[in-house]
Order: structure tokens, then sequence, then C-alpha cells
């Protein structure tokens, strides 16, 4: 099948995980040329590379070639396996650049993941190991990807530039995908969040919430920030702050926004109410664009739509993000899969900025290697 399958050609090195997971998911070979061709340093920057050594370790038999430059990458998707493992990521990226690939893939394993990952948990660039933990999860489980073995638990937190945080990600695996009608995002009942601070006073947490709580008590009465001031060995290498805030509805949909600290010696000094302030009034701009998924997991959700059971599956969201409007032109040359997009003005949803129904029909995607036992 393999051997038959075409091999997809791009260029450049933006979208490298888009790539390297749909390759995988659909078994399809891949060549990426000119990845920063032009620059002085070329080639694969040392995040990615270590990207693809992940993708190397969940997967059994896959074939990674990249020429002497690194400008130049040939990848053959083996099968995922899966299984108990452990990765250090590379500081120069948060673990959330490693998690939310590793979310797409988890469920479709011949064993259980169950990996350790080392690094950044939280920084300025990717979404934070909390942001995750409160957003994706219960996504993935409305698609029946659920059970007691899927958790994302915080060991360590680490800061840019040295990291130095740890932490645990289990899975479940399904053979199949249910499908999901998921369009009435609902009103708003709580807002929750957490303020975490490593290497500081225990004070700047507390500084972080009142400043947030104070915008966002003028909406809402039922909101609880949690403090985590971890000490020691727990807190990683660095110093820093932040915050990560999340906005439930009655219906279960959830929205999130968070804001870190610059890294020590880069960049202006953040005060703790200014940073809590920006990350509440970050969640009021997310509430307003809306929709069922949170700008952050809008491709996770595409995603497991895509590979759902040959049935209608729909999902209504805000506006699309540069990111996701190149997922779905991947999804395309992928897995052949078109969505239907309609837009809906603020008028008909009575509230917020415009969202998009998003509809298609899954590939119904099984996963082989978990029946063969």
């Amino acid at each position: 099948m393999a051997g038959e399958a075409q091999c997809l050609s791009y260029t450049g090195c933006n979208f490298l995980r888009q790539r390297l997971v749909l390759a995988t998911l659909s078994g399809r070979p891949l060549k990426i040329r000119k990845i920063r061709a032009k620059e002085e340093d070329p080639g694969l920057r040392d995040f990615e590379a270590s990207f693809i050594r992940l993708i190397d370790k969940v997967t059994n038999g896959s074939r990674i070639e990249i020429n002497q430059t690194g400008t130049t990458l040939y990848y053959q998707p083996g099968l995922l396996y899966g299984g108990s493992l452990e990765h250090d990521c590379s500081p120069s990226r948060g673990i959330g650049y490693y998690l939310e690939s590793l979310l797409c893939l988890a469920p479709f394993m011949k064993h259980p993941l169950k990996i350790v990952l080392r690094g950044v948990t939280n920084d300025r660039v990717d979404p934070s190991v909390d942001v995750l933990k409160a957003t994706a999860l219960p996504l993935l489980k409305k698609f029946g990807i659920d059970g007691e073995s899927l958790e994302i638990k915080i060991n360590r937190r680490g800061m840019p530039p040295k990291g130095g945080g740890e932490i645990l990600f289990a899975c479940p695996v399904r053979k199949v995908l249910q499908p999901v009608q998921f369009t009435d995002p609902g009103k708003i009942k709580r807002i929750r969040g957490t303020a975490y601070s490593v290497r500081v006073s225990p004070q700047m947490a507390n500084r972080m919430v009142e400043s947030a709580r104070g915008i966002l008590n003028k909406f809402l009465p039922d909101i609880y920030i949690y403090t985590d001031h971890m000490k020691g060995v727990s807190s990683g290498k660095s110093p820093g702050f932040g915050m990560c805030l999340t906005a439930e509805t009655i219906n279960g949909t959830i929205l999130s926004a968070e804001l870190a600290s610059n890294p020590q010696g880069q960049g202006a000094a953040v005060l703790p109410e200014e940073l809590g302030q920006n990350c509440a009034k970050l969640l009021l701009e997310e509430i307003y664009r809306g929709g069922c998924v949170d700008s952050t997991n809008q491709s996770l959700a595409l995603l497991l739509m895509t590979l759902g059971q040959r049935d209608v599956s729909k999902v209504l969201l805000g506006p699309l993000s540069p990111y996701t409007i190149e997922f779905l032109r991947h999804l395309r040359s992928f897995f052949q899969i078109m969505f239907k997009i309609e837009t809906k003005t603020a008028e008909e949803e009575h509230a917020g900025g415009e969202k998009v129904l998003m509809t298609c029909v899954g590939i119904g995607f099984s996963n082989l290697s978990k029946t063969i036992r």
C-alpha cells in the first residue's frame, strides 16, 4: 500500500508539523525541499529536528532522510506504535508545540500512549500545557476518546529560556471516532484559571489574580483563579510568571486565553497587574470571537471530524486562523476531503463576531493496528 501511495512534495519550512502529522495518519510519503534555503543558517532548526525525532519515537518503521545541509527532508511514515516513552523537547519552543501534534496522533496508536515530555511548559509562542489540558482534552472526549487514562499532568513548570519543566501525557486508543454535531456554544456560566509563578515572589500570582478579577467581575460572578507557586526542583530553571484563563459555557464549550512574562533578559519587564488585565481582555476577545472550539484547537477539531465515521459532523467555529486555513488545504491534499463552509453573521448568532459553520462527512478512518493484537 505504502509503495503505491503518491509522494507529496512541498517547499519551505512553514507548517512542517501539519505535514508530518497528516502524512503519518494518511500513510503517504512526503518530501519537503528548500527549508530556509536562502537564509544564512539554512536547514532545519533544533526544535524541528527534535519534533522529527519525536515522530520517529511514536512510530515503528518510519523512514526519515535529511540531506547534509538540512534543507531537504524525505519522510515515509511507519505504523503508529505508542507505548511508554520519554522525550526531551528543545527549549527554544514550548512543550505545547510537540503536544499539539501528539494530541492528533495519540488516539490512533497500536498501544495506549504514555509519554513524559521535558522542556518549557509555558512561553509566549506556543499554547501552554495548561491551555491544552483545559481545552483539548474535553474536545477529545466529545469525539469519544475518553477514559481514566486520558490525562495531562504537570510535574514541573519550566519557563524560557532554560526550561526544566516536565509533563506526563497519557491517551487511550480508539478504533473509530464518533461524529459530532456541535453547533450551539451556549452562554458562558463560569470562568476558571491558573496564575502561576516560578522562581519569583509568590505575591506575583496574587497580583495577577486581583487585576484579572477587576475586569472579569463586571461580567460574571462565578470566577475562580487558582494560584500555583512551585518551589525548588519543580520550578524549573528560569524565573517567570503567567496566567491561563478559561471560560466554560452551559453546553460544555471551553474558550481559553493565556499570557506569560517575557523570558529573563529578553524584552521589557512586564508588571503582573498588566499581565492579568491583558489576559482578561484576551479572554473577552476570544469569547467575542466565539464558536464551539477556541482558536487554539480549530485544526484538532477539523482533523477529528475528517477521521470520523462516514457520517456528517458539524462544528461552529469563530473566525478561522491562518494556521487553520492552511490546515484545510493540507487535509484536501492528504485525505481528498472538502468541508462545506457557511458563514454566520453576528445577527444570526445574536452575539460576537462572525462565525463559520464547518460541515464534512468523515472518511471512515479506522485504527487498523488496534485490531491486529
